[in-house]
């Protein structure tokens, strides 16, 4: 089976910055899934999945503008506190999460006041080219249901 528009995909990654320390990595864990063809991972990240096979290892190297766009200086706001998640102090340059009407998402903090926080609303890998290493690691045909949804169920994906 090849990937194409409908298949769901369980893989494991390592995410790199360019100068290839690892930010994060799903190896030791569960694989993430996704169902191809329904806009679930980057356009750019999800071509370079099209025709492989489960058992296929690759790199897939994004620009920022590919990955998660050029940093937008204007993206800064004041927010009150009750609206961020977070444990421990607020410090400058930690990443938190924050309460949206989208839901969460996260910002890093500029600066921390007592009742207030200056954020940073770009993505915090935003500006940044980044290597995937990619190991795919299973492939089915998804259901009708998750056709319809859009996304996978089940585990790894969306519970209803």
């Amino acid at each position: 089976m090849n990937i194409e528009s409908g298949t769901v995909v369980s893989f494991h990654y390592t995410l790199r910055d360019a100068s290839g320390e690892e930010l994060e990595s799903s190896r030791g864990g569960e694989p993430s899934v996704y169902l191809h063809g329904h806009n679930n991972l980057m356009p750019a990240l999800e071509a370079a999945f099209v025709g492989r096979e489960a058992g296929d290892i690759f790199t897939v190297e994004l620009g920022a503008g590919e990955a998660y766009g050029q940093r937008d200086p204007l993206k800064t706001q004041r927010v009150p506190i009750k609206h961020l998640a977070f444990r421990g102090r607020l410090l400058p340059g930690a990443v938190v999460q924050l309460n949206t009407s989208e839901g969460m998402r996260p910002v890093t903090v500029i600066k921390a006041g007592r009742h207030s926080a200056d954020i940073d609303t770009n993505h915090p890998l935003a500006g940044q080219a980044l290597a995937f290493d990619i190991e795919i690691a299973e492939l089915r045909a998804a259901t009708a249901e998750e056709l319809a949804h859009g996304h996978v169920h089940g585990p790894g994906g969306h519970q209803h």
